[in-house]
C-alpha cells in the first residue's frame, strides 16, 4: 500500500515488561476472594493495582490517574471488601454513568460476601429505597444519590470508604456543585478515594478542598493494552456512510463500536446500517433504561455485533471482546479521543481505533494527530451508497463544527 510518508503513523501498545510483577494474592489477605479471582483467571495485580491497594489499605486518600481498561475498579473493590463489616452502609462509591454503577456494583457483589446496590435515575425509586434497606454499599449516579439524601432514605454521615469514580467525567459532565455536596453530607473521618483519567484543575481543587493529604498515584498511560491500531481515512462526508459499511463487511470484526456527535445520528446510522444487513443498534441518552439495558445485554451476548452510541451513552461501557472502534463523527475534545480508544484492547485483546475523515473534522484532527501517531490508509474502492437521514439533522449536521475547511 502506497502512503504519503509524512502522513504515515502507526500506533503499537505492546505489553511492557514489568520488573516487579505481583500476584494478587500478595496484596489482598482475603483467600476466598483471590480463590474466586483466581478462578475468573485473574492471578496478577495490574500497575493500578499494585500501587493503589496497599496505599488504600493503609488507610490514605488517594487521588489516583488511570485511564480505562487498566483495572482500577478491582483497585478500590479489594480493599473496600476487606476492611468493611456489615455494619449498615460503610462505602459509597459515586461514578458519572447508570451502566458504569452497575457494573461496579456488579463486581462489589461477585467478590464480596457484602450487600452492593446501584442507584441511579430513570427507574423506581420505590425499589431502590426497599434496597438500601439492606446495603452495605451503594454505588450510583450524582443527581439519584442526592435525590434519596433529600427525602431521608440515604444517610451517608457515617461511611468509612467514599470513591468518586471518574472523576473527570463527572465535571465534565455538570456534577461538581453535587459532588461537592455528597462530599459534604460524609463526615470526617471516612477514607476518601478519588480515581480519574486525567487531572484537571477541579480535581486538584476538590483534593486541597475536602481530602487528607492524598497520595498522588499516576499510572503510566495504555500500560494494560496489548496492542491498539490507529489509523484513519479521509473521505468526503457524503461517502462516510458508504465506506463505514464497507469496511463493517470487509473487515473480521467481533464487537464494533461507532461512535457519533448527536443522539440523533445515533438512531439515524443504526437504522441505515440494518438495511444494508449489518446487524447493529443504537444507544443514547434519550432511550429509557429499559431499552439502553436491553441494548446493551443484546451487545454483550452478541445478538447484535455493531453498537452505534454517542460519548455521554458509551461512557463505562465494559466489554472485552470489542474489536473495533469507529470515529464516525471526530470527538470536539483530544482528551475524548482516548477515552473512546479505551473501549478496546482490553484484557490483553487487540484493538483498531478507525477514523474517518471528512472536510468538517480536519481542525479538530489536527489536533488529536498532533499527540496521537495514526496511520492514514489508502481509500478503497467501495460501493456507493444511500445514506437517508432526518430532515432537520440533514441541515445541521454539516455546520455542527463549524465553517469547512479546504485542503
Amino acid at each position: 500500500m502506497q502512503v504519503k510518508p509524512n502522513l504515515r503513523f502507526t500506533l503499537f501498545f505492546g505489553f511492557k515488561k514489568r520488573r516487579n510483577k505481583m500476584k494478587i494474592k500478595e496484596i489482598i489477605s482475603d483467600e476466598r476472594v483471590a480463590e474466586k479471582l483466581n478462578k475468573d483467571g485473574i492471578f496478577e495485580a495490574t500497575e493500578v493495582q499494585k500501587e493503589a491497594i496497599p496505599v488504600i489499605m493503609n488507610n490514605r486518600d488517594a487521588i489516583i490517574q488511570s485511564e480505562t481498561g487498566s483495572g482500577k475498579t478491582l483497585a478500590f473493590v479489594l480493599p473496600i471488601i476487606e476492611n468493611i463489616r456489615g455494619n449498615g452502609i460503610e462505602a459509597l462509591i459515586v461514578a458519572p454513568t447508570r451502566e458504569l454503577a452497575k457494573q461496579i456494583t456488579h463486581v462489589f457483589n461477585k467478590y464480596s460476601r457484602f450487600k452492593a446496590v446501584s442507584i441511579y435515575g430513570g427507574t423506581s425509586v420505590i425499589n431502590q429505597i426497599r434496597d438500601l434497606k439492606k446495603a452495605n454499599i451503594v454505588v450510583g449516579t450524582p443527581g439519584r444519590l442526592l435525590d434519596l439524601m433529600n427525602r431521608k432514605e440515604l444517610h451517608i454521615n457515617k461511611i468509612k470508604y467514599l470513591v468518586l469514580d471518574e472523576a473527570d467525567r463527572m465535571l465534565d459532565m455538570g456534577f461538581i456543585d453535587d459532588i461537592e455536596r455528597i462530599i459534604r453530607a460524609t463526615n470526617r473521618e471516612k477514607q476518601t478515594l478519588l480515581f480519574s483519567a486525567t487531572i484537571p484543575k477541579k480535581i486538584i481543587e476538590i483534593g486541597k478542598k475536602y481530602m487528607k493529604n492524598p497520595k498522588r498515584i499516576v499510572i503510566e498511560r495504555r500500560i494494560t493494552s496489548a496492542k491498539q491500531i490507529h489509523k484513519f481515512y479521509v473521505v468526503s462526508f457524503k461517502e462516510k456512510f458508504s465506506l463505514l459499511v464497507h469496511l463493517l463487511q470487509k473487515q473480521d470484526a467481533d464487537l464494533s463500536l461507532i461512535f457519533c456527535a448527536t443522539k440523533k445520528m445515533t438512531d439515524n446510522l443504526a437504522r441505515e446500517l440494518k438495511r444494508y444487513g449489518i446487524s447493529a443498534g443504537a444507544i443514547h441518552g434519550d432511550m429509557s433504561q429499559k431499552k439502553r439495558e436491553t441494548m446493551l445485554n443484546n451487545f454483550r451476548q452478541k445478538r447484535i455485533n455493531v453498537l452505534v452510541a454517542t460519548d455521554v451513552a458509551a461512557r463505562g461501557l465494559d466489554i472485552d471482546d470489542i474489536t473495533h472502534i469507529y470515529n464516525f463523527d471526530i470527538p470536539k475534545e483530544v482528551i475524548m479521543y482516548t477515552h473512546r480508544a479505551g473501549r478496546t484492547a482490553r484484557m490483553g485483546n487487540e484493538g483498531k481505533v478507525i477514523s474517518l475523515i471528512s472536510e468538517k473534522d480536519y481542525l479538530l484532527f489536527r489536533e488529536i494527530l498532533e499527540k496521537n501517531e495514526i496511520e492514514e490508509m489508502e481509500k478503497p474502492e467501495f460501493q456507493k451508497l444511500f445514506f437517508k437521514m432526518d430532515k432537520e439533522e440533514r441541515y445541521n449536521y454539516p455546520r455542527r463544527y463549524g465553517r469547512r475547511i479546504r485542503r
